[in-house]
């Protein structure tokens, strides 16, 4: 029952073809110099214009001004989900992170779930209807470093509750959790044109 708020990001479940999600997932780079932003499992990633992995900071609520990836009118799209990172410490150990702590440096391996035919699990912000299902909803705040705990290393993300039929990032397809409890559990699916992989242009 989902009765509190307690968002979690997005967790990839099964694909949208009825086949189980598998775990597979792609190897990525976050820039060796390092970010000043903590990414989260379960948080909306993209390839930025140097090729390496950042936070989507835009909320997805549409495709202008709060788009993916950086809130511009310029739509790239998200490349997916983060689901932790590897890195060498200062001590020369690999560390296998649940996510990435701000600051590192060195070569960072992101593990990221991109492939766009996945379902994600997530938390909606408020109450909704049975109507929410088919249509559009994104982000409920935009992605910071805050959004998320260190000490689980869990995004803290949860999506919109009050669904639009204009173009949005995210697609609800059914509940998980009961339509009545105070805060749902629902399965989405990143929209087209907002996955980098279905957007006919660079970055």
């Amino acid at each position: 029952m989902a009765t509190t708020a307690a968002p979690y990001g997005l967790r990839p479940v099964k694909r949208v073809d009825g086949l189980p999600y598998a775990g597979a997932y792609s190897t990525y780079l976050i820039d060796p110099a390092g970010v000043a932003t903590n990414i989260y499992y379960g948080s909306v990633v993209y390839n930025n214009a140097s090729g390496y992995i950042a936070i989507v900071t835009g909320t997805g609520a549409d495709a202008t001004t709060n788009d993916w990836p950086t809130g511009s009118t310029s739509v790239t799209g998200a490349i997916g989900v983060f689901v932790g990172c590897s890195f060498v410490n200062a001590q020369g150990q690999v560390i296998f992170s649940q996510f990435y702590p701000s600051g590192t440096t060195g070569v960072v391996s992101a593990f990221v779930v991109d492939d766009p035919m996945v379902l994600f699990q997530a938390q909606l912000d408020g109450t909704a209807t049975q109507a929410a299902v088919g249509n559009n909803t994104f982000l409920a705040a935009a992605q910071s470093t805050s959004t998320g705990s260190t000490r689980t290393g869990n995004s803290t993300s949860a999506i919109e509750s009050t669904v639009v039929t204009v173009s949005a990032a995210l697609r609800v397809v059914s509940f998980v959790s009961p339509v009545s409890d105070a805060f749902p559990d629902v399965l989405v699916k990143i929209n087209p044109g907002f996955h980098s992989f279905s957007v006919n242009t660079g970055i």
